[in-house]
């Protein structure tokens, strides 16, 4: 079987996602290639578990001050270029794209009679038993026609209805991972960094480790600034007292799976990461604010920790499942991955 894997590149999350299935691709010797969209070439980083990948423009959304830039957004598509690769990429030599909410690539199998697997957080909001918090239909015909599937296979941190699955977080081996109460691992990507900086400097008896795509490493008193890095990343995740962070799903799956708090703020008018928030702040697993609130950051300091979730790390069974091709049948799946994530940690809405 050979399969092209589509990932969108906005943001680290998907990127995350597909570095774990690389790794299993590749130890189960499945001939995969990579496909990324959504963020410029030169922007991708630590990418050496795909090999000789791809790039496109694709869709993506611009952000300003820590929300969506909506008419940016739109003056940025450029559907032409779009509708160019969509036509120009060619299925012939595949089996099966594997998907993971990119356009590209889910389009030109639609067109090409390519069967899709669309595997993403996404995905689990066409499920009518995942809160959506509004504007529900909406939300899931945007999710059916911006990476159309043949199948889709969400991915969630509740087992809502059988076709989502948990998601699968990576074990790795850490330089430190004896947690320091005090050390505040921060990432607000799409926040302005000045503003994060000035935000932080308010709270000096705690240390805070900020990643940021306009960081050069260097330290302000207690903010130590980060440039991306991945390997940096993980070790300060691991030993951090709590993290602060937009509300992105995979970082907040690597924060539940180590029994970090977390303290999050939204991108502003992304409905992902709103609903995210609201489910998380539902479980009692995070708390939530709508700006940098240094009040938000008071009462979040002296929260306890959260529980540990014990999400599974080896997507083998998931990958089995593919080559099978019996797509359809996702019960058995469903049901052997979820029974991985321990029932008395699991937080249910």
């Amino acid at each position: 079987m050979r399969i092209l894997y589509g990932i969108q590149g906005t943001g680290n999350g998907h990127i995350t996602r597909a570095r774990v299935m690389a790794s299993t691709f590749r130890a189960l010797g499945v001939d995969v290639d990579y496909v990324f969209s959504g963020r410029k070439e030169q922007d991708y980083f630590d990418m050496d578990d795909f090999a000789d990948y791809r790039v496109f423009r694709g869709l993506s959304f611009t952000s300003k001050s820590g929300q969506v830039d909506s008419f940016k957004t739109l003056k940025n598509a450029r559907p032409l270029q779009l509708i160019k690769d969509i036509k120009g990429l060619d299925l012939r030599h595949y089996d099966l794209v594997f998907n993971d909410f990119e356009p590209i690539t889910a389009w030109a199998a639609k067109q090409q009679n390519i069967p899709v697997i669309g595997m993403s957080h996404q995905a689990a909001f066409l499920s009518d038993k995942v809160p959506m918090f509004g504007r529900a239909f909406f939300r899931r015909a945007l999710i059916r026609n911006y990476a159309p599937a043949s199948v889709y296979l969400g991915v969630h941190w509740q087992p809502y209805a059988e076709n989502i699955i948990p998601p699968f977080i990576a074990t790795h081996h850490h330089d430190n991972p004896v947690m320091v109460e005090n050390k505040v691992l921060v990432y607000l990507p799409f926040e302005n960094l000045n503003n994060v900086v000035e935000y932080l400097k308010d709270f000096p008896e705690r240390e805070f480790y900020c990643y940021h795509p306009d960081a050069q490493d260097c330290s302000i008193g207690n903010i130590h600034l980060r440039a991306p890095s991945r390997v940096g990343f993980l070790n300060d995740l691991a030993n951090a007292g709590g993290v602060i962070g937009n509300a992105g799903f995979e970082l907040a799956s690597e924060a539940l799976q180590l029994g970090k708090k977390l303290l999050l703020k939204p991108l502003g008018k992304q409905f992902e990461q709103g609903i995210n928030a609201q489910t998380l702040l539902s479980m009692g697993a995070a708390h939530v604010m709508s700006y940098l609130n240094p009040n938000a950051m008071d009462d979040w300091l002296q929260s306890p920790q959260n529980k540990k979730l014990n999400f599974p790390s080896d997507p083998a069974p998931l990958v089995e499942w593919i080559r099978k091709k019996q797509w359809e049948k996702v019960d058995q799946l469903h049901k052997y991955l979820w029974q991985q994530v321990d029932l008395e940690q699991k937080l249910i809405v």
